[in-house]
């Protein structure tokens, strides 16, 4: 029987996204079961419950048996990286928006298929014969900075380096109900090295699961393993990690090596100005992942006096037609306010990234299930169709959003482009029982369109 080539593995690969893409977009057996979980009388901002330590840095969840996550189908972590800690290689049973907060590093993502492109030699003679030999190769290596957006399938295996000067800071959203994940609404992460079995643990009182107790390795018997790779049995064994007790995020001795092309000049100034290629993706392989969105210069939405709205969504960042999942990120000078508005089409995860502001989401029976302030390093999940709004405070208030829709939609109900602005006047003043005055002074009365600026008097803006 012939072997496949490489581009028929490719165009099969191909060939599944597609099909992928579209079974995504209708609702999984499990997220029919679970509609009923979005009986929500009370949402509340949280910070992280579970706290995991590792030898070169932590892990914090938070807690995805809340009734908020369960009616999104999301879970969220945070993870922090010193210099020079490795996130040792592993995947999830769902796809993944990682937004990076603080530092910068490198990321290997093992996606089925694709060659080892990046590739290394040795010079080498035998008398009078030279002989290049290949040291290593693996698959392409991706760079990230601040304010990236890091898009990756469920099921795909990746590593995270940080090969900065500071702490690597990141929060990750798992969308547990989206179709690629088959089995239930619980995270699961794969490890494929290491042995984080202190992450053994009840999680959570409510629902306790078993969390990583150890690398997929583990479980095979050890002559399996060593047959399998050719290797001996002490080899196997530290393939298995039984014996490492360093946990999930490791502690690189020296600089990692790895092979990569050399960051130029206009390399680097082009990440820093969030320039992109033209957009032409033609295999899985070559597939962008990364994706900035805290250059103000590429805001999708600005308001010199209110603040500004940058957004990646499948248009900018195709990956995600396939990953059916979007972000956003918001930012709200001192005392602006973005008017009350519904997603459309998606849950909406909210981090408040800098600042606070005070927040209401209102359900279908005009009841607010939240009135309170959100802070930095909180997270509150806005269920689909939920109308919100927010304030921010004296410093401002920035924030990320991931949502579970590759182009989330959102309508206002102030504004410019609002729901109100497209209603004829008579059916305002009918409805609300006003003169048809007192209904074109509510329907033209605000000129923004999605950030507004402070009215009060004495509030200035920074």
């Amino acid at each position: 029987m012939a072997r496949p080539s490489f581009l028929s593995l490719v165009s099969l690969s191909l060939l599944v996204l597609s099909h992928s893409s579209a079974a995504n977009r209708q609702p999984s057996k499990y997220q029919q079961q679970q509609k009923g979980e979005c009986q929500i009388q009370r949402l509340n901002a949280q910070e992280p419950q579970q706290r995991i330590q590792a030898e070169a840095g932590v892990t914090e969840f938070w807690d995805w048996t809340d009734d908020q996550f369960q009616c999104a189908g999301v879970a969220a972590c945070r993870n922090m990286i010193q210099p020079r800690g490795l996130l040792l290689p592993s995947y999830t049973n769902a796809p993944t928006l990682i937004y990076i907060l603080k530092g910068r590093g490198i990321t290997g993502v093992m996606i089925p298929g694709c060659p080892e492109t990046y590739q290394s030699s040795q010079q080498s003679r035998e008398g009078d014969v030279s002989h290049r030999q290949f040291r290593d190769q693996h698959q392409k290596i991706r760079r990230f900075q601040q304010g990236d957006v890091i898009a990756l399938p469920a099921g795909v295996a990746h590593w995270c380096y940080n090969d900065g000067d500071s702490d690597l800071v990141t929060v990750s959203v798992e969308d547990t109900g989206n179709r690629q994940n088959q089995l239930d609404n619980n995270p699961r992460r794969f490890f494929l090295a290491g042995n984080p079995q202190q992450q053994q643990k009840e999680m959570y009182a409510k629902r306790p699961q078993q969390q990583h107790s150890g690398n997929v390795f583990r479980g095979f018997d050890t002559e399996v393993l060593a047959e399998t790779f050719g290797v001996d049995m002490e080899m196997a064994r530290r393939l298995q990690g039984k014996d490492d007790y360093r946990g999930h995020i490791i502690q690189v001795e020296r600089e990692l090596k790895i092979v990569r092309p050399p960051r130029t000049r206009e390399e680097q100034e082009q990440q820093e100005r969030g320039e992109r290629d033209n957009g032409m993706e033609e295999t899985i392989c070559t597939a962008r992942l990364v994706e900035n969105i805290d250059n103000p210069s590429r805001a999708d939405i600005f308001n010199p006096r209110a603040g500004r709205l940058t957004s990646v969504n499948s248009f900018n960042l195709p990956i995600l037609n396939y990953l059916r999942l979007s972000a956003e990120k918001g930012v709200l000078y001192r005392n602006a306010l973005m008017p009350p508005h519904w997603k459309l089409n998606a849950h909406c995860v909210l981090y408040a990234t800098r600042g606070e502001a005070q927040m209401q989401i209102v359900d279908q029976r005009g009841e607010a299930v939240f009135n309170d302030r959100i802070r930095e390093g909180q997270l509150v999940v806005v269920p689909q169709n939920f109308v919100v709004m927010k304030q921010a405070g004296n410093q401002g208030f920035e924030w990320v959003a991931i949502k579970t829709n590759e182009n989330a939609m959102f309508n206002t109900l102030a504004g410019r482009t609002s729901a109100l602005r497209a209603m004829p006047v008579d059916v305002l003043a009918n409805a609300y029982q006003i003169s048809q005055s007192e209904a074109r002074r509510l329907k033209m009365g605000r000129e923004e369109a999605v950030l507004f600026e402070p009215r009060s008097e004495g509030r200035d803006v920074d």
